[in-house]
C-alpha cells in the first residue's frame, strides 16, 4: 500500500502541471486517479489536453518522491495537501493557490488575525523604526506576523514579532532542508518554536530567482493583509502588494518623503489608491476591525442626543447599527435611497464624526 503522501507529492514534480492545472485536475480526479487513470479520460479535462496529459502518464521520478516521504518522517514535517483542513484556508481564496505545502512550526495557520510585513533589503532607519513601531503596537494583540526571511525588513519583521511575544512565519523560496540567506539560521530555529517555516517547495530546491515571485504570492494570499514598510518602485513587495490587490486583500504602506528612493515604492502605492496609508499598529488593528471597541465617553453620548440626522441619514445610522461594518453598495441596496443621495448622507455623517470609513468601501459607526 502506497504512502497517503505519494501521490500528492508526485503531483507537484510533474513538469508543465502546476498550481491551476493541479486543483483542476483535483475536481475530478483523486490524487491517485490522476496517475493510473487512463491519458484518453485525463485529456478530457478543460486545459489539459495531450502534452500535460502525456507529463503526468509519463512521470517516472517516484524515487525522489520516496526521498521526500523519507524526508517529512524524519524531520518531522507537517505536510499540508490542498484538501487538508490544516491547510492554510485563506490561499483557497488564490486562483494559483499550492497543491501542497510543507510546513515546520507550531503557529496555527488558520489562525482569526494574520498580517505580512514586507519591504526592502536595504532599509533605512526610517525603515528600521516604522517595522518595530508596528510590531510594539500589535504586541498583544494574537497577531501572526508572515514575512519572507529575506535581508531587510523581511527579518526584522521576524525579529521584532519573536520580541513581542507574537508568532511568526517564514515563507521560503526553497525547500526546508536549508536555511537561506544562511545567516537567518538562528533565527530560523527560534521561530520553529514561536511560529514557523513554510514552502511549497521540495528539498533540494535552491532559492533561484524565478521562486521568490511564486513564494510572494502565499505571503500575500495566506494573510488577511499586507503591510508595506519601506521600499523601492521595484522589487518583490511591490510584486507582493500587486498580488495581494490581486487576492482582493487589503494594503496598507507607510508614507515616505517626497523624492525618497526608498520609499518610492510606497508612495506610488497609495498615491494609486493601490494601498491605505498607515502610520502605526492601533490604525492597522482599527481597520482590520480588530481593536476593542472603545466605550464611549459622557462628552460622546451628549454630543449623539443633540446630533440631528436627515431622514437619509437616519436611515444609513440605522443600518450599521444592526451590523458590525458594512459596505456602500450593501448601504445602498437595503436603503432603497439613490446611490448620490446615500453618498451625501455618507459624506455628512463622516464629517460629523458619526461613522468611519474603513478600507474595502466598509463602514462603520464610531
Amino acid at each position: 500500500m502506497k504512502h497517503p503522501l505519494y501521490y500528492p507529492i508526485a503531483l507537484t514534480l510533474v513538469p508543465h502541471i502546476g498550481p491551476v492545472i493541479a486543483r483542476l485536475l483535483l475536481e475530478h480526479f483523486s490524487p491517485e486517479e490522476i496517475f493510473t487513470e487512463r491519458k484518453s479520460v485525463l485529456e478530457r479535462v478543460e486545459g489539459l489536453g495531450k502534452m500535460r496529459s502525456g507529463c503526468i502518464k509519463q512521470f517516472a521520478d517516484f524515487e525522489r518522491v520516496e526521498k521526500e516521504i523519507a524526508f517529512i518522517e524524519r524531520y518531522k514535517i507537517t505536510p499540508l495537501f490542498i484538501t487538508d483542513a490544516a491547510y492554510p484556508q485563506r490561499l483557497l481564496n488564490c486562483y494559483d493557490a499550492p497543491t501542497l505545502l510543507y510546513y515546520r512550526g507550531t503557529a496555527d495557520l488558520n489562525t482569526s488575525r494574520i498580517i505580512a510585513i514586507v519591504g526592502s533589503r536595504l532599509h533605512t532607519d526610517y525603515g528600521r523604526d516604522s517595522c518595530e513601531k508596528l510590531i510594539t503596537d500589535l504586541a498583544g494583540s494574537d497577531t501572526l506576523i508572515v514575512s519572507g526571511l529575506a535581508y531587510g525588513i523581511d527579518a526584522l519583521a521576524h525579529k521584532f514579532a519573536l520580541g513581542a511575544k507574537l508568532n511568526t512565519v517564514g515563507v521560503l523560496a526553497h525547500g526546508l532542508d536549508k536555511v537561506y540567506p544562511p545567516g537567518h539560521t538562528t533565527m530560523a530555529k527560534e521561530m520553529i518554536q514561536q511560529g514557523g517555516l513554510l514552502t511549497e517547495f521540495a528539498t533540494k530546491t535552491k532559492p533561484d530567482r524565478h521562486n521568490f515571485p511564486s513564494r510572494n504570492r502565499i505571503v500575500a494570499g495566506m494573510a488577511d493583509a499586507t503591510v508595506v514598510v519601506e521600499t523601492d518602485i521595484k522589487g518583490g513587495s511591490m510584486i507582493t502588494a500587486e498580488l495581494a490587490n490581486g487576492y482582493n486583500k487589503d494594503v496598507f504602506a507607510f508614507p515616505g518623503r517626497v523624492g525618497d528612493k526608498k520609499s518610492s515604492g510606497c508612495n506610488y502605492l497609495i498615491k494609486t489608491n493601490r494601498a491605505n496609508l498607515l502610520t502605526d499598529g492601533q490604525q492597522l488593528l482599527e481597520a482590520m476591525g480588530w481593536a476593542p471597541p472603545k466605550a464611549k465617553t459622557a462628552k460622546k453620548q451628549a454630543r449623539e442626543l443633540f446630533i440631528s440626522f436627515t431622514p437619509e441619514e437616519q436611515v444609513v445610522v440605522e443600518l450599521l447599527k444592526k451590523k458590525d461594518k458594512a459596505d456602500i453598495d450593501e448601504i445602498h441596496l437595503k436603503s432603497g435611497l439613490s446611490s448620490s443621495t446615500v453618498a451625501v448622507a455618507m459624506l455628512n455623517l463622516e464629517l460629523q464624526n458619526v461613522i468611519q470609513a474603513l478600507p474595502g468601501k466598509m463602514y462603520k459607526l464610531l
